[in-house]
């Protein structure tokens, strides 16, 4: 096995990462304290290409493997878990489903323009009252003629106050469930369409979140995305490369708040020494380091096999599932190290403690993801461990 990163995947690691820190590392403790998005900035880092990673050059993409497009998400997340959550929303989730599925019209119209960061998407399928549980969407889609009128309520949804334009999740017939879920393509200025309150978070701050509300929001019949009542399958088509971006995101959090763990065990010093001489801090950096390398191999792992074809949901679950877990390990490990300068403004371990928490819910709560893993395992034939 060859755990090494290609010559490309080296020189795109190591291009991404002096961007970010001569771009957007001067700005993350203001875009956590003010909570504001980096419009110049996304613009900034739009037009140098990133936004496209998975997408062909024919449409001004780059074309890059899954490995790749985890180096970027890790690399971002070191910086900012707001910056970055906005970023693979961009790359991924917003603009996937026109892609895939939109017309030629739409795609110059709303996927290249967001490639080149002129254009901002976002999706939207969480509700106040149905986060896991999509079968349960209330939203609904009627069909009028040549025409869908939508109605219903979204939450949650990242970018929604600064989107251009959102795929949204409704359904033609909520009795079916899952086999009446659709997506749809809504943009900005749609009348009917409107973004409710801003919800304040603590944690990923930057990244603008908000509800999003249909009302009687009437759109072309071609703004369907894909088969109607198809909307779970094409969803779950790239569910496995979502999971596996917020491990990325997890994993460069980890290795961000390590470093500053790190960083502190040296040069604090107590009773005549570095506190990193002792032996029950250096039991907390051995117990991180350990985590943190497990974490990156399960998340380059399921890259490498959504690379070849052969990434299935439980790999990805485990990926998210741990990498995230470990992220709040290990934030948790380096407020301690700090003792009460943890908690102190000047010091980014309570902004790393904070963003951990937000990389626990989106694309399935650790619970949700526990069970996917057991009832994988449980369909095997035999109780033998291959």
């Amino acid at each position: 096995m060859d755990f090494r990163f290609t010559d490309d995947q080296k020189f795109f690691k190591d291009q991404i990462s002096q961007a970010l820190r001569r771009l957007a590392l001067p700005h993350a403790e203001e875009i956590d304290r003010h909570d504001s998005f980096p419009l110049a900035l996304f613009k900034e880092l739009g037009a140098l290409g990133y936004y496209g990673i998975r997408y062909p050059a024919e449409i001004g993409g780059m074309g890059a493997d899954c490995v790749t497009f985890t180096i970027l998400a890790e690399e971002v997340a070191k910086i900012s878990i707001g910056l970055a959550a906005t970023i693979t929303m961009q790359c991924l989730m917003g603009t996937d489903f026109i892609y895939r599925f939109g017309t030629e019209e739409q795609k110059q119209h709303c996927l290249i323009p967001a490639i080149k960061g002129e254009k901002i998407g976002t999706i939207a399928f969480t509700e106040p009252d149905c986060g896991s549980d999509l079968g349960a969407t209330k939203t609904r889609a009627i069909k009028d003629g040549h025409t869908y009128i939508i109605t219903g309520r979204k939450m949650w949804i990242t970018n929604a106050p600064i989107a251009d334009f959102v795929t949204v999740a409704a359904t033609v017939d909520p009795e079916k469930r899952l086999d009446g879920l659709c997506f749809f393509l809504i943009e900005k200025g749609t009348p009917g369409f409107s973004i409710g309150q801003k919800i304040p978070k603590m944690s990923a701050r930057g990244s603008q979140t908000a509800e999003v509300i249909l009302d009687e929001c009437r759109i072309p019949k071609d703004n369907l995305l894909g088969i109607e009542g198809k909307g779970a399958k094409h969803l779950n088509d790239i569910l496995s490369e979502i999971r596996t971006m917020i491990a990325a995101l997890g994993l460069g959090l980890s290795k961000a708040a390590f470093s500053a763990g790190l960083k502190y065990a040296k040069e604090r010093e107590a009773f005549g020494r570095s506190i990193g001489n002792f032996q029950l801090i250096q039991e907390k950096i051995a117990e991180m380091e350990m985590r943190i390398k497990a974490s990156e191999f399960l998340t380059y792992h399921a890259a490498w096999l959504k690379d070849n074809g052969i990434l299935t949901g439980k790999e990805a679950a485990m990926a998210k599932l741990y990498s995230t877990e470990t992220a709040c390990f290990v934030v948790d490990e380096v407020t301690r190290i700090h003792g009460a300068y943890g908690l102190a403004e000047e010091y980014p371990a309570q902004r790393y403690f904070r963003d951990a928490r937000f990389l626990l819910f989106g694309g399935g709560t650790s619970e949700i993801l526990k069970t996917i893993i057991a009832r994988d395992t449980l369909r095997k034939p035999d109780h033998r461990y291959e």
